[in-house]
């Protein structure tokens, strides 16, 4: 039975909505199938800029309205800007669902784009402290030496160049262009009634709709086998290997969640226990995978002090091979029984499952129940598993990234690989 629903008003916007039985507060999110990928390299960062000026003021809003506004429900409102989409969300008793959709809307839809000199300085400060923190930064520079100048490749964030030159105008028209009905989902979880939200949709929201095609570079799915380095002046080798992966929609993802639990996604993993408990190589050690919608990445990410940089290195090409070459029935199991619980854990929460359900109908993907999640997970194979090892995790299709103090220790540690400028 579908526990959400689900309606196409005529303006093109999609509501989506699903009722919580005993909680008194709603998750409202509305989503915009707009991120950094659509943008051209002199718009890099524009996407994430706009979503500060949101923030900024709209047509009846000041910025200190809105912050206060928020402040008086106990509501908490933020935004969050991805490669391939942009997310405006606030959590907020049921009571006050008519105000603050109210102004959520608005800033989606009448931002006044004002103070944005100001707001500019903001975002430049925010890309200073990014590039002062390289277990952040490493990680787009293993997508931009796994995806070369493709725009998955460049960082969310943008650049301080591209930044500096987005006028008034262009950020304006930016705007007009994408945040359009047809590419806004208003997803709502908790104590919340669908007609109620898409009666407010239907009043805040634009009755015009406007045909949208986001605008996604194809990806070629090249494995490439290099290495990148960026030197500063670090206490730590900050290393980041990784590859290709299946796309959000692939229904290989499930057993790619799976190898990606048991290699480094909990405290049992192979690579938690080898490279920090065992040999203390590092202290922060994991792996992850970011889904797009026609490819993925599969990373790994450590850092470690230059003399146990090289052996870390080694240990998870050595590991990533084991999981090539086999990897046991009750290895397995356990992984998919820590993904479950994972899953229905964040699944209790409204905000989990507003996320849940605006992500799966911006990109036309199906709904599902956390249980009909549950059994995707648990009707994983060993021979699935054994097809996305072998495919997603070779080591000699795997990339590599690091930030250092100097390159001789970490190009030593990848001798197999194409060095290449970063």
């Amino acid at each position: 039975m579908e526990l959400y629903q689900l309606t196409r008003l005529p303006s093109g916007v999609r509501v989506v909505s699903e009722r919580f039985q005993g909680v008194r507060s709603i998750a409202l999110g509305i989503w915009i199938d707009s991120g950094s990928r659509g943008e051209s390299e002199s718009q890099a960062g524009i996407s994430h800029f706009i979503e500060h000026l949101l923030f900024k003021g709209t047509d009846h809003y000041s910025a200190y309205d809105i912050a206060r506004i928020f402040d008086e429900m106990g509501g908490e409102p933020n935004a969050l800007t991805s490669k391939e989409y942009t997310l405006v969300h606030a959590r907020f008793l049921d009571e006050h669902l008519d105000r603050a959709f109210a102004v959520l809307a608005e800033m989606v839809t009448r931002p006044s784009f004002s103070n944005l000199d100001a707001e500019r300085e903001v975002v430049l400060e925010e890309v200073a402290m990014y590039e002062d923190s390289p277990p952040d930064l490493i990680h787009d520079r293993l997508t931009a030496t796994v995806f070369g100048g493709h725009p998955l490749g460049r960082p969310v964030i943008g650049y301080s160049e591209s930044l500096r030159a987005q006028t008034t105008a262009a950020v304006a028209a930016y705007h007009e262009g994408h945040y359009v009905n047809g590419a806004l989902v208003v997803a709502a979880a908790g104590n919340v009634d669908h007609e109620r939200l898409c009666t407010l949709v239907e009043r805040h929201f634009s009755p015009r709709d406007r045909a949208w095609q986001p605008p996604r570079d194809p990806v070629e799915h090249r494995p490439r086998h290099v290495a990148t380095f960026a030197q500063k002046d670090t206490e730590q080798y900050h290393v980041c290997l990784g590859g290709p992966a299946p796309s959000r929609g692939d229904p290989r993802r499930y057993a790619l969640w799976v190898v990606d639990a048991l290699l480094g996604g909990s405290w049992s993993s192979r690579l938690f226990q080898e490279v920090r408990d065992i040999r203390g190589l590092a202290y922060s050690v994991y792996s992850y995978t970011s889904l797009y919608s026609d490819i993925g990445l599969a990373g790994v990410y450590f850092g470690s002090r230059e003399e146990s940089a090289e052996e870390a290195i080694g240990l998870i090409l050595r590991e990533l091979q084991s999981i090539v070459d086999h990897v046991p029935a009750e290895e397995i199991a356990r992984a998919k029984n820590h993904l479950k619980g994972q899953l229905v854990l964040s699944m209790e929460s409204p905000q989990s499952r507003m996320q849940a359900l605006g992500r799966s109908i911006l990109f036309d993907m199906p709904v599902l129940t956390v249980d009909e999640v549950v059994e995707c997970i648990a009707s994983v194979t060993l021979g699935e598993v054994a097809e996305v090892a072998a495919e997603y995790y070779d080591p000699t299709r795997w990339s590599a990234a690091c930030i250092g103090p100097q390159p001789g220790p970490y190009r030593h540690a990848v001798p197999g690989f194409e060095w290449v400028a970063s």
